[in-house]
């Protein structure tokens, strides 16, 4: 994934030659030019960018002003500084804004390269993934307490994302045109995957409230209700363009008379069939037996103390339990068997494998530990 580099000067005939002779270094990164701060402001609200080089002196919107908005909108991005009037006081108010480089004019391209280079080599030292889902992945990040700044390319759509994470725990997400919850909803539901890991958080402030764990399981929800939008659509696309079915199709009786059937001198006619129509096929109920086992294990080991609420089974916890099993095999972990999980309602889950996944609901206050080990066992 090549980076982009916003590169922002009212000089005209400096972007210019910025851009002829940076041109050699486009396997490693391209440039996007802005003759001012405005511009630049517009670009990064339409654009994905990796990195901002840009002069501090400029009419209107000038590069203090850049610096401010990247700070607020997009504090992951990186910011070079460049400036003909470098003084000390410059210098440490830019710093102060967020930037992380600085060069004097008249400078060498080559050296604005290499200034390029390393900063975004710094950005991506944490490594990238490809071809990943989203949503296991994170909850490494969770279980590990890491902190680090992710950003995501979804190779079906295009978009771009980032997501910040302060000792494993969410602070805030962003695509190209939303932010906080909305943002990680709509990322989490991305299946296909670029990740770039940089191993730091640049901002502090919870933007987004809420375990990872239950926004997963939301955008798990907002997922598979789109997907079958989508198919109910398309079968009323399907059905509008089928024509419809001819009586003979349908199995309905045309207006020809019937053929009268033969008869035997001195025999009587047959008399129809009067066989009973065959009995409709009963459904099958779903299995209880690892209910029913559980239940009388739960109560042999804990009788009324166990906090258990209800036991049952769901399907909608099946995609969950399938990413569970999928990330035990990424981790080379044991056969999955059960999972704890507090999404801040009123009642605890424990999910457990089966043709329909078993709930058990049980109150935040049940003995936890005990309840998982008697399960495992």
């Amino acid at each position: 994934m090549i980076k982009k580099v916003l590169i922002v000067d009212d000089d005209q005939e400096m972007l210019l030659s910025l851009n002829d002779g940076l041109e050699k270094y486009n396997e490693s990164f391209s440039i996007i030019m802005a003759h001012d701060g405005q511009s630049a402001i517009d670009k990064l609200k339409a654009t994905p960018i990796s990195l901002v080089v840009t002069d501090l002196k400029m009419p209107k919107v000038n590069g203090f002003a850049v610096l401010s908005f990247i700070m607020e909108h997009y504090p992951e991005i990186p910011v070079i500084i460049i400036t003909a009037y470098g003084t000390p006081d410059l210098e440490k108010r830019s710093q102060e804004g967020g930037a992380v480089g600085w060069i004097e004019k008249p400078f060498m391209v080559d050296d604005l390269a290499k200034k390029i280079i390393t900063t975004l080599r710094k950005e991506s030292e944490g490594g990238t993934l490809h071809g990943v889902s989203s949503g296991m992945f994170l909850q490494l990040i969770e279980v590990e307490q890491k902190s680090c700044t992710i950003r995501l390319l979804d190779k079906n759509s295009g978009q771009n994302g980032v997501l910040f994470f302060k000792d494993g725990e969410l602070l805030d997400a962003r695509t190209n045109n939303l932010q906080g919850k909305d943002a990680a909803l709509d990322i989490f539901s991305w299946d296909n995957v670029t990740l770039s890991i940089q191993n730091d958080c640049p901002i502090q402030e919870k933007k987004i409230q809420g375990e990872l764990q239950a926004i997963l399981l939301d955008a798990m929800r907002i997922k598979d209700e789109n997907k079958q939008k989508l198919k109910e659509a398309e079968a009323s696309k399907l059905a509008a363009k089928t024509p419809p079915k001819t009586p003979m199709e349908q199995g309905e009786p045309t207006h020809a008379k019937p053929a009268k059937e033969a008869v035997t001198p001195g025999l009587a006619p047959k008399e129809p069939s009067k066989e009973p129509p065959p009995k409709p096929k009963e459904e099958q109920a779903p299995s209880r037996a690892m209910t029913e086992i559980l239940r009388v294990k739960l109560n042999k080991e804990f009788g009324t103390r166990s906090g258990v609420i209800d036991i049952y089974q769901d399907k909608s916890w099946d995609p969950l339990i399938k990413k569970f099993i999928e990330l035990n095999k990424i981790l080379n972990a044991k056969d999955f068997k059960v999972a704890y999980l507090d999404i801040g309602q009123a009642s605890d889950f424990i999910l457990m494998p089966d043709k329909s996944t078993v709930v058990i609901t049980v109150n935040p206050k049940s003995p936890k530990d005990r309840l998982l080990q008697t399960l495992m066992d």
